[in-house]
């Protein structure tokens, strides 16, 4: 069975030969028109200074290997430029679309020209494909990752569900991405830097905000493993104080865990209450078709 193609594809965010719809039914008194000349749609790489290009605001990727970066200019020193730029003309400057290692790696170089496909495209069709492009590549490290998404979310108002159709992502990992959010900036550091793997993160995040700090850096110091440090975890959510009658209680350690194993597996917010035996489970969603997936989950919808 073939692997279905990464969101909407490179091709279709980029352009390609538009599928012409069939004519419809031509009446007998009406003549028929002649088809036209077929556009030339080959593309059209040209030349231009490099110093007509500027970095995209929307590139989700922020950290690009020195070492990479050198390693790929020696190969350009060699061979060239093989993949033209695609960039967009914008406030009378051309703006980058995709290839900004090529673009960077040019510079270290000083090359005063390079290669370009000059295209069309608007500010959410530039992040879509910055973030396919990325993400095919396996060039963002998580915390990129989750900022893409973001971005699509809150800049241009997109459901995540619809994140997900676009990246060609399943909407649990877009969910479980962009939880990694609610780090402390220090923690999503550590992560971007690969200090603390994703399993890392999500088990720390079962942990209170103001103590998450103090459980990474025991985590790096001790060096622990992902399940070295879910028991750490719940030995520190089982210190919690009670809290007096009538007020909010930590949550058990199990509790905790499981309803964060609920979590990642329906991909969206779940709240377990349990109190001697009794309590509720609490799941939630935002769309008919958020509720449809969830049920085909659950194995109650096939």
């Amino acid at each position: 069975m073939a692997k279905p193609a990464l969101g909407r594809g490179l091709g279709a965010l980029l352009g390609g030969n538009p599928i012409a719809k069939p004519p419809g039914p031509a009446s007998s008194n009406t003549p028929v028109p002649q088809p036209a000349p077929a556009p030339d749609l080959r593309e059209r790489v040209e030349r231009v200074p490099l110093s007509r290009i500027r970095p995209c605001p929307f590139q989700p990727r922020k950290d690009f290997s020195a070492d990479a970066l050198r390693e790929l200019a020696d190969s350009i020193r060699e061979q060239g430029i093989v993949q033209p730029l695609i960039v967009r003309e914008q406030n009378g400057q051309l703006e980058l679309i995709a290839g900004e290692r090529r673009w960077r790696a040019a510079h270290l170089l000083g090359l005063a020209e390079v290669p370009v496909i000059l295209r069309q495209a608007d500010d959410r069709a530039v992040l879509e494909l910055a973030l396919i492009e990325n993400l095919q590549r396996e060039n963002l490290n998580p915390i990129e990752e989750a900022q893409g998404y973001s971005q699509l979310i809150e800049q241009f108002q997109l459901k995540q569900e619809e994140v997900a159709v676009k990246v060609g992502k399943s909407r649990t990992v877009v969910a479980n991405s962009l939880r990694l959010l609610r780090l402390p900036p220090s923690i999503q550091s550590f992560v971007r830097d690969g200090r603390l793997s994703v399993g890392h993160a999500k088990v720390i995040l079962g942990l209170h905000a103001e103590r998450q700090q103090a459980a990474a850096d025991r985590i790096l110091r001790e060096n622990l493993n992902v399940r070295q440090t879910e028991a750490l975890i719940a030995r520190l959510n089982a210190r919690e104080p009670k809290a007096p009658t009538g007020s909010p209680r930590s949550p058990d350690a199990h509790l905790a865990s499981l309803e964060n194993q609920l979590r990642e597996r329906l991909g969206t917010k779940v709240h377990l209450r349990y109190a001697e035996g009794k309590g509720a489970l609490e799941i939630a969603f935002f769309s008919d078709a958020e509720l449809e997936r969830i049920l085909q989950i659950l194995g109650v919808m096939e």
